[in-house]
């Protein structure tokens, strides 16, 4: 039997939701990137504190959608799976900039400065859209995870450098050990990356507290 794999491309219809009131006031824009199971409509709610008159805050949803128990109940959205990678993670990385493009760069606030911050899984997408991405992005947080091993530090650098980028991970996370930790900054500090790291007393979350203390 001689079986082969085709790949097709399709039209598909994706979700965002925006926080705060759409004004020409608008000088800062948050693109926020959800975990894994999360979705879009309830991780917005995490940045009540950031919105102002000011400031908006963009929550993309993810495209892959699935039961959380069983085959009905509540749902939760993952960016991709070992399933189908390099796909998965080109057609997430052409939304995002589908989404900048429709809120910021054509929208009421093309001066807007952005910020992208990533949660959990989130933080890889963030990474992957800075370095594979159009869009342009003046800060970079991640939040609860690290820069994906698959990204090529020495070559994006500069990249990651003009980002102003910010990692935030709680003492008490249980996803990232202190040895892991430990490894990923060592990475970071030898090819002499530019960073800000930020520590809380707490576990794998978003927290006003620190939102406040990073605006």
């Amino acid at each position: 039997m001689n079986l082969k794999l085709y790949n097709i491309q399709v039209k598909k219809t994706a979700r965002y939701y925006i926080l705060g009131e759409q004004s020409e006031k608008i000088k800062s824009v948050w693109i926020v990137l959800h975990g894994f199971k999360q979705l879009a409509e309830v991780f917005i709610k995490y940045f009540k504190t950031v919105v102002d008159e000011n400031t908006l805050v963009v929550a993309p949803e993810a495209l892959n959608k699935f039961y959380l128990e069983g085959f009905n109940g509540k749902v939760g959205a993952t960016w991709m799976t070992k399933e189908n990678r390099e796909n998965e993670i080109i057609d997430y990385v052409n939304y995002l900039d589908s989404v900048y493009d429709e809120v910021v760069k054509y929208g009421l606030f093309s001066n807007a400065k952005v910020t992208v911050l990533g949660f959990s899984q989130g933080t890889a997408t963030a990474c992957r859209w800075l370095v594979m991405g159009k869009s342009k992005i003046d800060k970079l947080i991640i939040w609860g995870g690290g820069i994906p091993p698959d990204i090529d530090l020495s070559s994006s650098k500069k990249l990651f450098d003009s980002s102003d980028l910010t990692i935030v991970i709680g003492d008490g996370d249980e996803f990232i050990s202190n040895e892991q930790l430990k490894e990923e900054l060592k990475k970071l500090d030898e090819i002499k990356l530019i960073y800000k790291y930020l520590s809380y007393s707490g576990g794998h979350e978003i927290r006003a507290d620190i939102l406040r203390q990073i605006i």
